[in-house]
């Protein structure tokens, strides 16, 4: 291993790269809908790499469309390959276009392999005496490392020279070719030795120094794997040939032709802005000013980026002043400044408001580094600041409110007037972007660019506690929250008052939503440690039998969490088929491919369940008992109300969404959250609610039939379309029936509802046929709506709530269709989410007055848990169960099923 030296000749392997950018990066399109990932990964490592290294040269090679030479050679050659994915084959001609703008020399020659050409020109850079650099992930090209040509993997930053090589691979340079040969390579479809991986070709290649040498030994080798080489002698030679890189080739350019040319910076212009390659854009224009007036986003920027006017409050007189200006007013931002992001274990030190914007106030009262100014008592802030807190007819607005409440209600304050949460605004107005930090949110909508706290605060391990922050630091930064605020409602406000139905999610909905999720965080969960610790131990007794078997099953020990040892055992040892690969080229053994793998093989299934029994002992047995609060007894998840597109809640430390019902070792999990002496968990979960909002969307007349006489949905689609009375149906027909109801409202496909049920496409697609057959109005609603999403770019719940798809007109038929069957399944995801909430809200008010005290601890998908009195339940539940099927007024009735127990698993 060694460095590279500065201005050597480059050749960058741009096919390997193009598609490692592709599954690396994440899956950024610009606004019409244009993929544009690969291209901005594989510019960046371009940019990267003359700004690392002042290449003397430098040239780019990519593979030329059509067959070559070794398809001649072995007609099987790469035979198994998927076809390019279609996003990554529209980013080539534009990739190509910018390469080219950036002055720099791109390569792809007929008949050949990139490999081919990068090796031709490696050598005539050594003929030239220049030290060579290949820009590669493909360890193919280690073949040709010598004194004057070393590899380099940007990814990694791995540099091979010839001593790398050894150290890497166990083999010279010189071998590299016979190592390759004896292995195969399933991706290029290159026949090799069975059963023979990186250790054994390596370790032959150390004893025999040659493949013509293994050959001559083949009779000492025993076993099975010397059967195997005896049986692949006549096919090694093409194997070689395959992967023997063609070196003679006639060169159309001299090595000084790939000299680095000054960029075309009009033309990167052009290319950047159409693609939306906003910091590669950014940059570029470091270097070409654009004049004010040209550029309306880069002058907002600039014009908006003067200091807000602030002013710290240290003095009675001045606070004094605030607290009148505050009680007269009818509209006021509010934030928080804290010590942590955990409220349990939060300092509160200052407070900022805003009344007008412009001009914010910081209240400082616990920054306690050395020489800080003497400020006010934080009682003394506090009793004061109560009334105008607790003022219903004072409208409060905050971004991440949630936060805040919990803060002041640590000191008996009980926040009331909520009126604007600027985080849940901009949830409403456009749930599917990305981010909804006010930093992001700021910089978007408003053109200015906040002070982040790691500015004020520093980061990683210098990173200080607020109130270690200097107030000349502090206070600007506290009072900025509370202005900026109060410029993202006046932006977001006017927006949703446009829409009078997202005006309407927003006030009816979300907020109202925001301090019931508040009050079920501080109230939290109940838990049996003992219990838990108990089940992390079976658990582990578990794992251990199935290390075992595993064991047995490969004929081996090895990590069973390794990806890279699993991938070995699998795909080298055991020989399964390859059905996906990672971004670097590997042999995936992600959960999907493994789910498939085991429907014929048993290893994968076992490492499946391996995976989820260690999931759920590290993420609940292990860490619940942890995460318990030690004053409370109790856990508090945080519910996250703005990051799911379709409005559904999520969970975080701990995330309780994710606990499995259907297995046992989850239903062991859920037995441990129990109710305390003299109470029982009460579950209401809705029954079939997204089944039940198709039909009341759809209006199809046999679907709402079958609800409103309250049969089996499943057991009556099964009759539908399969043609047989009610009382005929079968367990397994009913089963298929409702993979149908739930994989349609999912959007699934013929083959993924063949998969799921194991039969052939044509006979998933005969239930699907015979389903939109039998309920016509569900097959023109799914149409309906995808033909609207397409059109306006979002779908609607049935309390107006939008959700977004970008994708719908994307260029890439593979997202597009994803976007589509998302859209289909939208409306009813959100409709349900709307649902819920609406019936939380509705709970929570009837709870604040309830007599005996009933508690709302927990909300998961369809499902409402509750503590309740022992002796009051069968009241309670039907109370419930009344407002949970009241709350919502559709075609056909909300039905909702009501469980008790004395944990979580006896009631649902």
């Amino acid at each position: 291993m060694t460095a590279i030296p500065q201005h050597p000749c480059i050749l960058v392997d741009g096919s390997s790269f193009l598609f490692r950018a592709f599954h690396a990066m994440p899956p950024l399109t610009n606004k019409a809908g244009m993929p544009t990932g690969a291209m901005y990964g594989v510019i960046n490592m371009l940019r990267k790499l003359i700004k690392d290294y002042q290449p003397q040269y430098l040239c780019v090679v990519f593979d030329a469309k059509g067959k070559h030479f070794r398809h001649e050679l072995y007609p099987n050659y790469k035979a198994n390959r998927a076809a390019m994915p279609e996003e990554l084959g529209l980013q080539i001609e534009p990739l190509f276009k910018i390469i080219q703008a950036l002055g720099i020399s791109l390569i792809s020659t007929p008949g050949v392999e990139a490999d081919d050409v990068i090796g031709a020109y490696a050598k005539a850079a050594a003929k030239d005496k220049l030290l060579c650099i290949i820009a590669t992930g493909d360890k193919d090209l280690a073949q040709l490392v010598d004194d004057s040509t070393h590899l380099f993997n940007p990814m990694n930053n791995e540099v091979l020279d010839r001593a790398g090589v050894i150290a890497k691979f166990n083999v010279t340079p010189e071998q590299i070719i016979d190592y390759l040969a004896l292995m195969g390579d399933t991706s290029d479809n290159i026949p090799g030795v069975p059963k023979v991986g990186p250790k054994t070709a390596a370790n032959w290649l150390q004893s025999y120094h040659s493949i013509d040498n293994v050959i001559a030994h083949a009779h000492e080798i025993k076993g099975k794997v010397g059967e195997n080489l005896r049986a692949s002698l006549e096919q090694l030679a093409i194997s070689k040939q395959l992967v023997s890189l063609k070196l003679d080739l006639p060169l159309e350019y001299k090595i000084s032709d790939f000299t680095i040319k000054p960029a075309d910076n009009e033309k990167l212009m052009a290319l950047y802005t159409e693609y939306e390659l906003k910091s590669f854009l950014k940059d570029l224009q470091a270097f070409m000013p654009v004049p004010l007036g040209q550029n309306p986003e880069t002058e907002a920027l600039q014009s908006d980026a003067t200091p807000i006017e602030h002013d710290t409050i240290l003095s009675k007189l001045n606070f004094e002043a605030l607290v009148e200006a505050l009680s007269q007013a009818s509209l006021i931002a509010v934030d928080t400044e804290t010590t942590s992001l955990d409220t349990f274990q939060a300092e509160l030190v200052g407070i900022s408001f805003c009344i007008h914007v412009g001009k914010a106030y910081y209240i400082p009262i616990m920054h306690n580094y050395e020489g800080a100014p003497t400020q006010l008592e934080r009682d003394y802030v506090l009793q004061a600041l109560k009334p105008i807190l607790e003022n219903k007819d004072i409208k409060k607005i905050g971004h991440n409110l949630k936060y805040d409440l919990a803060i002041f209600a640590k000191f008996n304050i009980a926040v009331q007037g909520l009126a604007f949460d600027t985080l849940l605004e901009s949830y409403v107005f456009n749930s599917t972007a990305s981010r909804h930090n006010m930093d992001a949110l700021s910089e978007k909508y408003l053109h200015y660019k906040t002070t982040t706290f790691e500015e004020v605060a520093g980061k990683g391990a210098k990173q200080v506690s607020f109130n270690q922050v200097s107030l000349e630091v502090a206070a600007p930064y506290a009072a900025e929250d509370a202005e900026v605020t109060l410029r993202l409602h006046n932006f977001f406000w006017p927006e949703l008052t446009k829409t009078p139905s997202l005006m309407d999610v927003f006030q009816t909905i979300e907020m109202p939503l925001m301090p019931v999720l508040s009050r079920m965080e501080r109230y939290g969960v109940l838990i049996d440690c003992d219990k838990l610790h108990a089940q992390s131990k079976a658990f582990q007794i578990r794992l251990l039998e199935l290390e075992q078997e595993a064991y047995t099953l490969a004929g081996e020990e090895f990590n069973l969490n390794s990806p890279k040892q699993l991938q070995e055992i699998l795909f080298v040892k055991l020989n399964h088929p390859i059905l996906e690969k990672t971004p670097t080229g590997q042999a995936s053994t992600a959960e999907s491919t493994l789910h498939e793998l085991a429907l014929s093989y048993p290893l994968p299934k076992l490492i499946l369940e391996y995976r989820t029994i260690a999931k759920l002992k590290s993420t609940y047995t292990d860490s619940l008992p942890l995460q318990m609060n030690a004053k409370t007894g109790r856990i508090h998840t945080s519910y996250q109300q703005a990051v799911t597109s379709t409005g559904r809640l999520s969970s975080t430390e701990p995330n309780l969404q994710n606990i499995p019902i259907k297995t046992e070792a989850g239903r062991k999990i859920r037995s441990a959250f129990i109710a305390p002496p003299g109470k029982k968990i009460l579950s209401a979960d809705y029954s079939q609610i997204e089944l039940r909002i198709m039909a009341h969307l759809s209006q199809d007349p046999t679907l709402l039939q079958v609800f409103a006489n309250g049969e089996d949905v499943h057991q009556s689609t099964a009759a539908e379309i399969f043609n047989v009375p009610l009382s005929e149906v079968t367990q397994e027909q009913r089963r298929s029936a409702k993979a149908v109801n739930f994989g349609l409202i999912y959007g699934m496909s013929a083959f993924g509802l063949a998969k799921q049920l194991g039969v052939s496409r044509g006979e998933a697609d005969s239930y699907i046929q015979a389903y939109f057959k039998r309920f016509a109005g569900v097959k023109n609603f799914m149409d309906d709506i995808r033909k609207l999403g397409v059109a306006q770019g979002f779908v609607e719940t049935i309390y107006g709530r939008r959700i977004y798809f970008p994708d719908l007109q994307s260029k890439v038929s593979m997202k597009q269709k994803a976007a589509e069957r998302a859209a289909i399944n939208a409306p009813m995801q959100g409709s349900q989410a709307d649902i819920i909430k609406k019936a939380m809200i509705e709970i929570d008010a009837w709870l604040q007055d309830a007599e005996p005290k009933v508690v709302m601890i927990m909300q998961v998908h369809d499902e409402l848990i509750f503590e309740v009195p022992a002796h009051k339940v069968d009241m309670i539940s039907e109370k419930i169960k009344t407002i949970m099927t009241s709350c919502a007024t559709l075609s056909i009735p909300l039905v909702v099923d009501v469980g008790v127990g004395d944990n979580w698993n006896e009631a649902h």
